[in-house]
């Protein structure tokens, strides 16, 4: 349980003083790879997390910028108890500077007037539970940056019999990530694109990160794991880097992993590019079926085929949706196609 000591403030430990013979020296953050040095009474680029009195403490402790009940798909997981309710909650700020953030007006919040809602760990689980949702989705905003807060929730929720949900870009350093993901039941990855030249540009970060953690969280923890690409019209949609991105999938972390492709909407300081179509969503998706990846999808779009679960060996229908809405179910409930009796990767039934 974090050492809070306000309603909001929590203190943190992944932090060192860059000299400590100087009282008045920076602190540097280790959290994430950004390694913000921070001087005293000022915060991080993430916003959150700030040095007080030579140490580095989170402001938004037990605070949250809203909660809403979703349908699972829509975090999205379409493996992992698909049809299933889940409790969304964040805060603000975020460590990364998307130029085409898409939840820009709450990762991007510089008011912290905007946490208006006050919950415990305690209170966020007795709340899912109340409704009826069998898990707990961290999102909004990058759930790394309220790391001490969102490991507490998750010890709450394990106590209500609900599983915790991370959506997150990943960019987080070895030792955090080791004990955040030990807490997650299931992640959804933010893979922005699959050039180093696109994360410096446009997301101020770097790649060779977030695919270090991809791999951690496939080879070192038992998440259960799916990936999203926002596909951005000329910056990240080319041929050559859906095939690049694919083949290291592949390579990497295996077929069985799903990955949504999902369309663009001009927002943020990225409106002078069109919403992404539908034909580039199908192509990007046919390449990754063609390159071995057993389960692609389209999101932001209404295109049932696309968003639908078949059957990597046989082609039967395994999981039909209609946005979030689902229709025939193929699968037994350990998740073997009911036509051909090849497992489904997942977890289908609670």
């Amino acid at each position: 349980m974090a050492d809070s000591s306000s309603n909001s403030i929590c203190k943190t430990k992944y932090w060192h003083k860059i000299d400590a013979s100087d009282k008045n020296s920076r602190v540097q953050c280790d959290l994430c790879p950004r390694f913000c040095q921070i001087p005293e009474g000022h915060r991080g680029l993430c916003y959150i997390r700030a040095n007080e009195q030579q140490q580095i403490v989170m402001t938004s402790y037990g605070r949250s910028s809203g909660f809403a009940v979703d349908p699972i798909e829509k975090k999205p997981l379409n493996h992992f108890y698909p049809g299933s309710s889940i409790y969304s909650f964040g805060t603000a700020g975020c460590n990364l500077t998307c130029k085409f953030c898409q939840n820009w007006d709450i990762s991007k919040s510089r008011q912290m007037d905007k946490l208006m809602s006050h919950a415990s760990p305690e209170q966020i689980a007795v709340n899912a539970k109340a409704r009826n949702c069998s898990s707990v989705a961290y999102t909004y905003n990058d759930p790394i940056i309220f790391h001490e807060y969102a490991i507490d929730v998750a010890a709450a929720c394990r106590e209500q019999g609900l599983k915790s949900v991370a959506v997150t870009a990943g960019y987080i350093c070895p030792e955090p990530r080791q004990e955040f993901f030990a807490q997650m039941d299931a992640v959804n990855i933010d893979l922005k694109a699959f050039s180093e030249n696109f994360y410096q540009k446009m997301t101020g970060s770097h790649l060779h990160n977030v695919l270090e953690t991809i791999e951690y969280i496939h080879h070192e923890t038992k998440n259960w794991m799916e990936l999203t690409t926002l596909l951005i019209p000329d910056l990240n949609d080319s041929d050559q880097e859906i095939h690049d991105m694919c083949d290291w999938i592949i390579d990497h972390i295996g077929a069985d992993v799903p990955i949504h492709f999902s369309a663009f909407h001009p927002t943020y300081k990225l409106t002078d590019k069109p919403g992404t179509p539908l034909a580039t969503l199908l192509r990007a998706r046919k390449i990754a079926l063609d390159a071995g990846l057993h389960y692609v999808y389209t999101g932001n779009v209404h295109h049932s085929e696309s968003a639908s679960t078949w059957c990597h060996q046989c082609g039967h229908l395994l999981i039909e949706r209609d946005w979030y809405q689902l229709g025939e179910f193929g699968l037994t409930p350990d998740g073997q196609c009911l036509n051909c009796g090849t497992i489904c990767s997942g977890h289908f039934s609670l």
